[in-house]
């Protein structure tokens, strides 16, 4: 959804005040980010209006998936906080187990130099006089003494520091402990909501799966859903270059369009997925990325459908569940349930490019998040009447479609 998608550009502030000129170009990019944010919602609403009178039996399944999304959402959300907690929580037993030998060692000290004071007793300038004592023997041993007393002060004020840090351990041992009590009892709700929604989805699907699949096999149906993605990414492309740095970027040749021959061909498996690299540069990158899922390659660009068109990209057949990665970097521009790629999430990398994925069981990231490549995004599933469970993936450049697996390296 896009909701609450502002308060993603106004993350990551500084503690100290930003020099002016960087805050004004800060305040002038999420500006910009918010303009643009507006146009896509407008460009949403467009599209749902002018197809509002053509629901298909997909779409009753909207509402479900859509809450599915952001139960998952929030799921993932409360495990990375749940992390921290035990992190936290396991830095804090580790300083505890140090204060503790500390604390032993300090005790031992103090043990020794009492019985050393003890051992030594405490002369008598009366006493060591009748007894014809040597007095600088006798000064000797006051000094001793004296430096055993002072020692031992000492320690006794470090043992007392020692046992006062062990209590402020132990407080915030216990906050953190009843934070992660709390943390996993939103989890558990989460998790009972989660399976309340999918036995929901489950039921309407029975109801409905044999209009989908009678709607899915009709030609215009598909050639609509592929408009209206055609027409979004049109609208993306347009309000994203009004808004980007002017910048050379290097297209790469040999670049296919959607329709071109294509032999069938066997299925691909993938058995990689993308690793941690900065944003941009994309073009550079071509025949060194991943796909973005693991799974089987079953549909490939340019081949032939049965409904009579040809795939505009790939799709990826996994489980659901399975952990979807960007690409490269790069920032969200689009994440919403769409009628015939259910939950859609759309990266834009700069330069023109894009990277679409659809059929999500859940979005995990929303419009205005910064991206690096590998990180997660969403998680596979069969959303807006999808037969199987897997990863509908686009690759564009200026609104063309790419062949990803010219982008790509399997190995």
């Amino acid at each position: 959804m896009l909701q609450g998608a502002d308060a993603h550009a106004a993350k990551d502030k500084g503690k100290t005040a930003p020099h002016p000129a960087t805050q004004n170009e800060v305040s002038a990019k999420q500006g910009d980010l918010k303009e643009v944010r507006s146009q896509i919602e407008s460009l949403r609403k467009g599209i749902a209006d002018t197809e509002g009178k053509r629901a298909t039996a997909a779409d009753q399944l909207k509402g479900v998936e859509q809450e599915i999304s952001a139960t998952q959402r929030e799921l993932h959300a409360l495990t990375i906080q749940r992390d921290k907690i035990q992190a936290a929580l396991k830095d804090l037993s580790t300083q505890s187990k140090e204060l503790e030998s500390r604390l032993s060692g300090q005790q031992t000290q103090l043990e020794i130099l009492v019985y050393r004071h003890y051992l030594r007793g405490t002369p008598d300038t009366l006493h060591t006089l009748l007894n014809g004592d040597n007095p600088s023997q006798v000064t000797r041993d006051l000094y001793y003494l004296s430096t055993i007393g002072k020692a031992r002060s000492q320690l006794v004020h470090e043992i007392e520091g020692t046992l006062q840090r062990k209590q402020a351990l132990a407080v915030k041992t216990k906050e953190q402990a009843q934070a992660l009590a709390t943390v996993e009892g939103r989890q558990r709700e989460q998790h009972a909501k989660l399976l309340a929604q999918r036995e929901q989805r489950k039921v309407m699907l029975e109801k409905i799966s044999a209009k989908i699949s009678e709607q899915r096999r009709e030609i215009g149906a598909l050639q609509r859903d592929e408009k209206r993605l055609t027409q979004l990414i049109e609208q993306l492309a347009k309000a994203l270059a009004a808004k980007a740095t002017p910048r050379k970027e290097t297209r790469p040749s040999g670049s296919s369009q959607a329709g071109s021959a294509h032999t069938p061909a066997r299925e691909l498996v993938n058995d990689s997925t993308p690793e941690a690299m900065p944003g941009g540069g994309l073009a550079q990158a071509k025949g060194q990325l991943r796909l973005p899922v693991k799974g089987t390659v079953t549909n490939r660009f340019g081949a032939p459908r049965q409904e009579g068109n040809a795939w505009k990209g790939l799709f990826i057949r996994a489980g659901q569940g399975t952990s979807v990665h960007a690409i490269a970097g790069g920032q969200v521009v689009f994440a919403d349930w769409m009628r015939g790629f259910g939950n859609l999430l759309i990266v834009d990398h700069g330069g023109g490019y894009l990277s679409i994925y659809g059929n999500n069981d859940a979005l995990l990231k929303q419009v205005g998040d910064r991206l690096r490549g590998g990180d997660v995004v969403a998680s596979v599933g069969n959303s807006g009447g999808n037969p199987e469970s897997g990863l509908y993936f686009e690759l564009r450049h200026n609104g063309q479609p790419q062949d990803p697996l010219k982008w790509v390296s399997l190995r």
